[in-house]
């Protein structure tokens, strides 16, 4: 991702984190990060639903969703996160890139390792 488009990117996710600070202005910042960490997980599940309906798995619905839907939900989760780590950290950029860059660095495990 170039510089541009990297920073054009945090600048979206910092406004969509203080739109909602403005929102839930009634809440505490302890209250704040408990609830946008909890939303990852609400999130999470919707990307569960989604598979589930593009696989039929689930009797009631049958085929419910498309791989577009997937994909949509993971940019959710995605979002999600980014605005709990901005939340959480004012050095949210600095932190994804030092723990992106680990995760790079690493070799990979072979499996039946630990994680």
């Amino acid at each position: 991702m170039n510089g541009e488009l990297h920073n054009q990117m945090w600048d979206q996710i910092a406004s969509i984190r203080e739109g909602l600070d403005e929102k839930t202005g009634d809440l505490s910042p302890r209250e704040r990060i408990l609830f946008r960490v909890l939303k990852i997980g609400e999130e999470f599940g919707e990307v569960a639903e989604a598979l589930h309906g593009v696989n039929g798995t689930n009797p009631r619905k049958g085929k419910s969703h498309t791989m577009d839907d997937v994909v949509k939900e993971l940019v959710d989760v995605a979002v999600t996160t980014l605005i709990a780590l901005e939340s959480v950290t004012p050095d949210a950029r600095k932190e994804f890139e030092a723990r992106l860059q680990h995760l790079v660095d690493r070799p990979l495990r072979p499996s039946g390792g630990a994680g």
